[in-house]
């Protein structure tokens, strides 16, 4: 083994703290600037903002700020088995109970850390205690008694900068995601909700648009059952230009590799599903979807789960399967069935009070305006390729991803070489 490794104990190289939770009872503890990092936020490597935030006051009373750069370990409640949440924050976060906050000690690289960490994942699942924790726990002294190998701090820095640009990677993929999915919003809104190029035609200004663009919109409103629409358009409903193909499949029709989504892997408020697992284990009846397909939580629909499949696969009976009744009106359907107002209008309709859950037969009533197929079929063919990207992406985060979890273990332990790693990085990337 090249170089100088040291063996060590997690404990030896980390130090350990823990958070804590504000009372919730307290509203000038909450919903302030400084983010308060729990479960629900772990499923990214690369920490940003949390799901919620707190007050000065909520900080002096019942929580601590970590500085940027802090690598947070899930310890207990873990939603998810097969993995280890690790999460490391690009800015200051506060945190709670369930987290434990690591910071390096001397001679442990600070870009080194979550590595070492996330290279002893399956011992790491080893500790996890289901005893009387059907989440799962892991024990603060078992963890910090862990023994670690630990190379030099030039070494550590190289394995760091290797595995680091496949996670720049994949999250700047992320972002650009999000950024395509916010103009595609922008522009579904714009046009079909706030109807800007009509109103700009109405009030004789340029819309804005390309000539064989504007010219599919009409220069006047009239009266409608919903207000003022655009002239040539009509009220009708969701399900005149979306379906809901109800296909089930019997556990033992499906493959054990087959595709599957749960609402776990479903992110809320993104149309990108990055995350899905395997149909091995599944032992009651499932969804068919396919790729391009829309995929809505059925279940608490207010934590707004709706996205685009990207692969073929089977779902959870707690998601509805949406698709458009024809393809020119893909993005006009996709742009409706994630907005806010559908799923809004989704969860006042939902039955059952501690889970609610909607149903298709509601959601097809929604009331909608629609266009004309001509300018519908123009805004998939516009929002099309933002689509396509989002999916690309997401495969080849995927990729990435299986690249460094292949290399990271091999690394931390020294059995390969950081130049042997970039070779097998130039190769697949």
């Amino acid at each position: 083994m090249a170089g100088k490794w040291r063996q060590t104990t997690l404990g030896e190289a980390t130090d350990f703290l823990s958070g804590g939770t504000p009372s919730k009872d307290c509203v000038a503890y909450w919903g302030g600037s400084i983010p308060w990092l729990s479960a629900k936020d772990m499923k990214r490597f690369v920490l940003e903002d949390t799901e919620d935030h707190v007050t000065e006051d909520g900080l002096r009373n019942g929580t601590k700020l970590m500085p940027k750069g802090t690598v947070f370990l899930l310890t207990r409640g873990m939603t998810l088995l097969n993995d280890v949440p690790v999460s490391m924050a690009r800015c200051a976060m506060t945190f709670n109970q369930d987290v434990k906050a690591l910071r390096p000690k001397k001679g442990v690289v600070p870009e080194f850390l979550p590595y070492l960490i996330l290279g002893q994942k399956s011992r790491l699942l080893n500790l996890v205690d289901l005893a009387g924790h059907g989440t799962g726990r892991l024990n603060t002294d078992e963890l910090k008694s862990l023994d670690v190998l630990v190379p030099s701090e030039p070494e550590q820095q190289a394995i760091a900068h290797v595995l680091g640009s496949l996670d720049d990677k994949i999250e700047l993929n992320r972002r650009m995601n999000e950024t395509l999915e916010a103009m595609a919003r922008a522009l579904f809104k714009s046009w079909f909700v706030d109807f800007d190029p009509v109103r700009a035609k109405a009030e004789g200004r340029d819309p804005g648009l390309p000539k064989t663009l504007a010219e599919l919109f009409p220069d006047s409103f009239e009266d409608s059952e919903m207000d003022e629409i655009p002239k040539g358009w009509r009220v009708g409903h969701f399900g005149d230009v979306a379906d809901n193909p109800r296909k089930g499949v019997r556990p033992n029709e499906i493959e054990t590799t087959t595709p599957y989504i749960a609402l776990e892997h479903m992110p809320k408020r993104c149309i990108a599903l990055s995350d899905w697992g395997t149909a091995a284990g599944i032992e009651s009846g499932k969804f068919v979807f396919h790729a391009g397909e829309i995929l809505f939580g059925k279940l608490r629909p207010y934590f707004h789960k709706v996205g685009v499949a990207p692969v073929d696969g089977v779902c959870s009976t707690d998601i509805l399967v949406v698709g458009a009744r024809s393809q020119d009106w893909f993005g006009f359907v996709l742009g409706h069935v994630s907005s806010d107002g559908f799923v809004e209008y989704a969860n006042a309709g939902s039955t059952g009070t501690k889970m609610p859950r909607t149903n298709w037969g509601d959601m097809a009533k929604y009331p909608l305006v629609l266009p004309t197929e001509p300018l519908a079929r123009a805004f998939t063919e516009l929002i099309r390729p933002a689509t396509s990207r989002i999916l690309a992406s997401i495969h080849q985060s995927r990729t990435l991803a299986g690249l460094r979890d292949t290399l990271l273990p091999k690394l931390i332990s020294g059995e390969l070489r950081i130049r042997d790693a970039e070779h097998i990085m130039a190769e697949v990337t």
